[in-house]
């Protein structure tokens, strides 16, 4: 059985997407951005959480005060791409729960009434939709250079607040020159598939 998907659409999400390195100049426009989010929004979190939240930095000064809390072979790419984003879990993502799980509105109380249950549960699902954040960036045809080489807490600090938890800085842009590393090699189906 094959996939539905097209085949340039498996290769543009999946085969021939990197992580990209460099980036061209030409800018990442809000609508895209926008466009980028009204696709991966749909992408399922367990109850439906949605904890991930997207900072933009697009000023110059926020972007060198973000390029001094990235590790040393990150901080070039990150102060050249045309536009990064920090995506964050947020711990009090609870609050929402009443709107986006209206079916069981309680389950705000029920299970998360304690701040160590949120700070685990939007780690995880924060984490998922910043995987369907990269595939989306390429959707919109533009390369992800996704980053956990970075100072957590001092990014933490610098940009958000003690309810949200930094997951990783995503360069955002056009490939520029020699954008990617060789590809990697990839785990085959029989050491990662288990029947049981």
């Amino acid at each position: 059985m094959s996939l539905v998907l097209d085949p340039a659409a498996q290769d543009l999400l999946f085969r021939e997407a990197r992580t990209a390195n460099t980036f061209t100049d030409e800018p990442v426009t809000d609508e895209q951005v926008r466009a980028i989010y009204d696709l991966v929004k749909y992408g399922p979190t367990a109850f439906n959480q949605s904890p991930l939240r997207v900072t933009l930095v697009r000023s110059p000064e926020a972007r060198e005060r973000l390029v001094q809390h990235m590790a040393e072979g990150n901080q070039p790419k990150t102060a050249t791409a045309p536009l990064v984003a920090i995506l964050s879990a947020d711990n009090e993502f609870h609050e929402e729960l009443p709107h986006l799980f209206p079916h069981f509105p309680q389950a705000k109380d029920a299970f998360f009434s304690e701040r160590p249950a949120r700070e685990g549960a939007a780690a995880l699902n924060a984490a998922l939709q910043a995987a369907y954040f990269i595939i989306g960036v390429r959707a919109a045809g533009l390369a992800a250079g996704p980053m956990t080489g970075l100072d957590f807490e001092g990014v933490r600090k610098e940009f958000l607040d003690d309810d949200h938890t930094p997951l990783m800085v995503v360069n955002i842009g056009r490939p520029g020159p020699d954008a990617w590393f060789p590809r990697s090699p990839r785990l085959e189906y029989e050491q990662v598939i288990t029947t049981v």
